[in-house]
Parts: structure tokens; C-alpha cells; sequence
């Protein structure tokens, strides 16, 4: 579904403070790593046009714009180490940490020794 003009516009202006930028980012990470990929890279994409721009980043990631562009569409499947290279520059740019934590934890019934192996006395 294509964002309104005055949609489009809220976020760039939200964007502008650096708080609501960082969060905005680990949205963005969250929702792909959640499985929502196609939102992930719709604000991955938004991110971008608000801070950076494709033609600077680009020349960073030494990926034509358009190529960049058409990788954050809704139909794309970006390959990993593209993704990952974009992601880089965003966190090196605006100085931001990026962390993976963990949601839920294991099941205490089953603790695991790390090989799988049922441990065995004597």
C-alpha cells in the first residue's frame, strides 16, 4: 500500500531527531528479524531518504542508487551481505548500537549441554 505524500512527510520530520531516528532503526531491524521483511525494508527505506539518501549512500556501500532503491521495493529479495553493508553504514553513520536480544528464553524443563548428549555418570 503506497504512503500519502503528508505521511511521508510526518516521518522525514520525525526522523530529524536523533532518539526517535535510533528507535525508528531497531524498528525497522526488529520487524525483519520478526519475519515482517517487506515493513522492515519499507522503513529501512524510508531511513534512508531521510537521513543519508541513496546517492550518498551509494557511494558507501559502492552499490548504484537505483539498485539500492529496487532491493528496498516491496517484490525484492535483497541478499544478505547487501543488507548487511547498508545496515553498517547506517549504524557507522549515526553512531548507533545495534544489538539482537533474545525474546523469549528456553524452557527450564529442558537444559541443553551444548552437544545435544545426554550426560551419564560412571
Amino acid at each position: 500500500m503506497p504512503l500519502t505524500r503528508e505521511f511521508k512527510e510526518t516521518i522525514m520530520a520525525d526522523l530529524e531527531d536523533r532518539e526517535y531516528r535510533a528507535a525508528y532503526l531497531a524498528q525497522a531491524i526488529e520487524a525483519m528479524h520478526g519475519g515482517e521483511f517487506s515493513v522492515g525494508k519499507r522503513m529501512l527505506r524510508n531511513y534512508i531518504n531521510a537521513t543519508v539518501g541513496f546517492e550518498a549512500l551509494s557511494k558507501a556501500v559502492g552499490s548504484p542508487a537505483k539498485s539500492l532503491m529496487r532491493m528496498l521495493g516491496e517484490s525484492s529479495n535483497p541478499h544478505a551481505d547487501k543488507l548487511f553493508g547498508i545496515l553498517k553504514h547506517l549504524r557507522e553513520t549515526d553512531r548507533l548500537e545495534v544489538r539482537v536480544v533474545p525474546i523469549a528464553k528456553r524452557s527450564p524443563r529442558s537444559p541443553r549441554t551444548g552437544s545435544g548428549a545426554t550426560r551419564r555418570n560412571g
